[in-house]
């Protein structure tokens, strides 16, 4: 009987013995072939070539992320697109690596002077791989972009509202003086049977020269930068010439539409400000109107509010215009100056009495509006005001009553708060304490 440990040894004789035949017999068909000069040899160098050294490396990421036709018509692809590699040439300047050497004419001048460079070995750069290291990990950061609170636009760093310079010239024409700012900046999308989601940016700008000039327009591109140059130059194409009243204001209030909105805009007096739409008040900025009041009603979409406001500035009138469309005398009265009536314009032949209907309009405003009559809203009392408590509040405070605004008429006319015995009795007038009073009585 044979145990395992004797059949593992008689194993291993077998294998040695069955491998000396094999060198032997190796030996002899070696010696028995024609022996080779070296000169005969032939060395070819092979060099594998693959797609990944034949493509770009945009070409190549294509092919990572792009998505079929048949995909994008399914609407696939959609969380795609996004390169996580970082550029390894970046920061690698030619000539310049681990071994700090001059190459005249690379990376050194080939002439000194009257001096010829020579190639030479450098001090080795220790901070070279921790400027790479630290140039390739910034690769690809998102950082927010920091404006100056004056260029910023209606929300923070996004385009709406901010500015982009004048139009570019054109020829010998120059849009000096002129600014342009962005309305709407949106991202459109048409499905197409062959290339799936068509994706576009959709601009909408206006640009003025804060001087009665301003035109808008709307275009269209894939990239961002190249839809703002093209509605830039296009708004500068379509400039329009609007009048306006003392270089501030419009002439008269007017009533525009465009689709389903609809814009009430009233004159206002100097320094009032800009109380209107932010789409608005960024055309009247770039149009040099100061003052104005605007409400939007109906629909707030903007390419409306934009047309309907443009549309209500062109057709805006004169005063001489009205004056002499109504045949009568235009009479201005305003409330700083006490309601007195002022003249503004006067026709070429005015009408009597006798020859002015009794149903016409004869209010410029209501006239302006086109018959139309704005609607105001009752402003309600407070809630307050209906509790038990409201009635004594108002038999204590009934002994002061006005006399904020008497205060106010005395400081005005007088320059002191004063009675009528004032000029009877001098001494009948308000003590005026004073901080270096009330210091010297508490030392008291």
């Amino acid at each position: 009987m044979l145990n395992c440990r004797s059949i593992l040894k008689l194993a291993q004789q077998t294998g040695a013995l069955v491998q000396q035949k094999l060198i032997s017999s190796v030996r002899q068909s070696a010696c028995d072939l024609p022996k080779i000069r070296p000169c005969n040899v032939l060395q070819q160098q092979i060099r594998p070539a693959t797609f990944f050294n034949k493509l770009p490396a945009e070409e190549l990421w294509k092919g990572v992320t792009s998505v079929s036709n048949a995909g994008k018509k399914r609407g696939r692809g959609k969380g795609v697109g996004k390169k996580i590699a970082k550029n390894l040439n970046k920061g690698q300047i030619i000539g310049v690596g681990k071994a700090n050497i001059v190459w005249p004419g690379l990376t050194g001048p080939v002439v000194r002077g009257r001096e010829l460079v020579q190639q030479q070995q450098l001090p080795e750069d220790t901070e070279r791989e921790a400027r790479l290291i630290k140039m390739r990990n910034e690769m690809g950061v998102f950082r927010r972009l920091r404006l100056a609170p004056t260029e910023r636009g209606w929300s923070g760093a996004k385009m709406p509202g901010r500015s982009i310079g004048p139009p570019d010239d054109i020829g010998e024409d120059t849009f000096e003086g002129f600014d342009t700012r962005v309305l709407e900046m949106k991202t459109v999308i048409n499905m197409k049977g062959n290339f799936g989601r068509y994706r576009r940016m959709s601009v909408m700008v206006v640009t003025g020269n804060g001087n009665g000039l301003a035109g808008f327009a709307l275009a269209k591109a894939v990239e961002p930068r190249a839809a703002l140059r093209k509605a830039k130059n296009r708004a500068g194409q379509q400039v329009m010439h609007v009048d306006l009243f003392e270089g501030r204001t419009v002439f008269h209030d007017f009533f525009s539409q465009f689709g389903k909105t609809k814009l009430f805009v009233s004159k206002r007096p100097e320094g009032y400000g800009l109380v209107c739409h932010r789409g608005i008040r960024t055309i009247c900025q770039v149009l040099g109107i100061r003052d104005l009041y605007a409400k939007v009603e109906g629909s707030t979409n903007l390419s409306h509010i934009v047309k309907a406001f443009f549309i209500g500035l062109m057709q805006q009138k004169s005063h001489h215009e009205l004056a002499e469309e109504k045949g009568l005398h235009l009479v201005e009265m305003r409330e700083e100056n006490a309601s007195f009536p002022r003249v503004v314009a006067s026709p070429t032949v005015c009408r009597s009495s006798s020859d002015i209907p009794s149903d016409e309009i004869r209010d410029l405003t209501q006239y302006a509006l086109g018959g139309r009559v704005v609607l105001h809203k009752k402003k309600w009392p407070p809630f307050y005001t209906n509790l038990p408590f409201w009635d004594t509040v108002m038999k204590k405070m009934e002994k002061v009553r006005n006399h904020d605004k008497v205060r106010l008429e005395m400081l005005s006319e007088y320059g002191e708060v004063r009675s009528f015995l004032t000029e009877k009795y001098p001494e009948c007038k308000p003590i005026r304490f004073s901080k270096s009073d009330k210091n010297a009585e508490g030392d008291n």
